[in-house]
């Protein structure tokens, strides 16, 4: 088994503790520029441009320096030109000999890659994670009646499960776009030295191949110079997309707080919520605020990219800092972290969700769209009779359910006064009734895609099966990945004859 370049037995690894375990080094720079180093003694040593008596001793000292780093505390030096002096030391000035073809260009371009997916990888996870999580609460209230709101108002009623799953399907597209920018991060520029490649006749395949990496970048000139600015610039593009979503939901429920009597709230104690320093009677959202705090952060984050790279000239490192790259990715995880606790402690209650709902008239459009299909009204004139209807009844401070029947008769005769639809209101008391009703609104949707039992029973599989798609193929780019450098290490134990 291999863990972040090292080699374990299983049995070592299951006996090993929580301390051993943060001793194991990252994938940071220092570790891709070592198996950059091992894969070049493997390789240049197979095409014969490396004398084979030599590749043991210069294999030895690229472990060397590998090892030295691997120490707990030890320097990891995170560019060529520091890494470099160290394997001169380890193994003499013939140890450069690797470095034909090569420049701190192809490898930092090569490495920021391979962190950069790394880290695409990680943001995939977590947004499955929440995603998950979003959909297995859209099941649990898929029969919960709520208020949705327009422009900030109360509009219809709803699903609270349905809406969730509004908000499921704008993450599934957040994983489609890391999984398309995975494919554009998934190249290796090593070979393409600074800008036009080089005269030695290097195997850029098999080097990508024992780095991971599924492909090459094509154009030598493209791989340093354009491609490593549109990376992390990308990447950005997707964590704003993430946080956008995030802070969107929380808005949504942050504006429960100023209510009253919310029907959502966060499950107070812990740290989901805290008291007022001043105000006994407040329990202010903590949560939401974090939540909502690390998605700020991720947006600026990733915005400060793209200001680096604007007006850049081709090839400048501006925008191309692995450390602050890495913070901007981690950040949007932070937000989706913040976003599934968020889930995991909302309390809905439906009963007053509903009341909310007969409170108000967000059943109105309903009996619009009746008397248009049921009786051939025209939209527009059942829009304007219902219309009336609310006024009045927001006049006379008049609930739904209490609306009087003789009242929606008489504003309809007035309504339709003087028009060719002039008459009698054509739906019973009943019906009239029943239209307002809006577990029954939401019951009876026919359109694809919409709240009624039958379309979210679909549109709950449908979910379900792209949230196992995203965790498969995850392990499949991580096992591809650690299988890569498990090989890598198998030949070069080989040349290195240990």
């Amino acid at each position: 088994m291999r863990l972040h370049g090292w080699a374990f037995p299983a049995a070592v690894l299951l006996c090993a503790s929580p301390a051993f375990a943060q001793q194991i080094p990252p994938h940071d720079e220092f570790f891709w520029l070592g198996e950059i180093n091992k894969a070049t003694v493997v390789i240049n040593t197979d095409e014969g441009l490396l004398d084979k008596s030599m590749a043991p001793r210069l294999a030895a000292g690229v472990a060397k320096v590998i090892a030295d780093g691997n120490q707990p505390g030890a320097k990891r030096p995170k560019t060529v030109i520091t890494f470099e002096p160290l394997l001169i030391k380890a193994a003499g000035e013939d140890i450069t000999l690797l470095h034909a073809g090569r420049s701190s260009q192809d490898m930092h371009a090569t490495y920021r890659s391979a962190i950069l997916r790394d880290d695409l990888l990680n943001l995939a996870d977590q947004l499955n994670t929440t995603t998950a999580t979003i959909v297995r609460l859209a099941d649990k209230y898929k029969a919960t009646v709520v208020p949705n709101y327009t422009n900030g108002v109360a509009a219809q009623p709803n699903s609270y499960g349905h809406y969730l799953l509004g908000f499921v399907a704008g993450l599934d597209r957040d994983a489609q776009r890391i999984r398309e920018a995975y494919k554009r991060v998934d190249r290796s520029s090593m070979g393409t030295t600074v800008l036009n490649g080089t005269s030695w006749p290097l195997d850029r395949e098999r080097m990508a191949k024992y780095l991971g990496f599924n492909a090459i970048v094509d154009n030598a000139y493209d791989a340093s110079q354009i491609s490593s600015v549109d990376e992390p610039v990308e990447a950005g593009a997707i964590v704003t997309s993430v946080a956008l979503h995030t802070g969107s939901f929380i808005q949504d429920v942050m504006t429960q707080y100023a209510e009253s009597r919310p029907w959502i709230l966060l499950q107070e104690g812990g740290a989901n919520t805290y008291v007022s320093s001043a105000m006994p009677q407040k329990r202010n959202p903590g949560l939401l605020i974090r939540t909502r705090t690390d998605a700020s952060t991720a947006i600026s984050q990733a915005e400060g990219v793209v200001m680096q790279a604007h007006n850049l000239p081709p090839g400048m490192s501006d925008p191309k800092d692995v450390k602050a790259n890495t913070e901007m990715i981690e950040s949007g995880i932070d937000a989706l972290k913040g976003w599934n606790e968020v889930m995991n402690s909302l309390v809905i209650n439906p009963e007053r969700a509903l009341e909310e709902l007969n409170s108000d008239w967000t059943a109105s459009q309903e009996v619009a769209d009746i008397l248009m299909r049921k009786y051939k009204l025209p939209f527009r004139v059942g829009h304007h009779f219902a219309s009336n209807v609310v006024e009045y009844a927001r006049q006379k401070d008049i609930k739904p359910l209490d609306f009087p029947y003789a009242d929606a008769q008489r504003i309809y005769t007035q309504t339709v006064a003087g028009t060719p639809y002039a008459g009698d209101l054509p739906m019973s008391e009943a019906e009239f009734r029943s239209t307002l009703n809006p577990v029954a609104i939401v019951n009876d949707r026919a359109t694809t895609g919409g709240p009624q039992p039958v379309e979210m029973a679909r549109m709950l599989k449908e979910a379900n099966a792209r949230v196992a798609y995203e965790d498969t193929w995850i392990k499949d780019n991580r096992a591809h990945i650690s299988s890569s450098l498990a090989r890598l290490d198998t030949d070069f134990s080989k040349v290195s004859g240990q």
